[in-house]
């Protein structure tokens, strides 16, 4: 289990490496310090998707021990 939350966290942390650097959007959010607020939030978003992907596995894995 701990595999698959690992492996696209790997991918996310990789990606950076080949981003392009002459995006002007970006550029501005660094020079104002707001690229921050949207890195947090991007991964807030993702801890809470990863969260309830990982409860549902447990709620499903005990629904399905106790079918058995």
């Amino acid at each position: 289990m701990i595999k698959k939350i690992l492996l696209p966290l790997l991918f996310l942390f990789a990606f950076p490496i080949f981003a392009q650097s002459g995006v002007e959007m970006a550029d501005s959010f660094r020079a104002e310090g707001k690229i921050y607020v949207v890195i947090a939030t991007i991964l807030i978003v993702l801890a809470g998707i990863i969260f309830y992907l990982v409860r549902t596995e447990i709620r499903l894995k005990k629904l399905e021990k106790d079918s058995i």
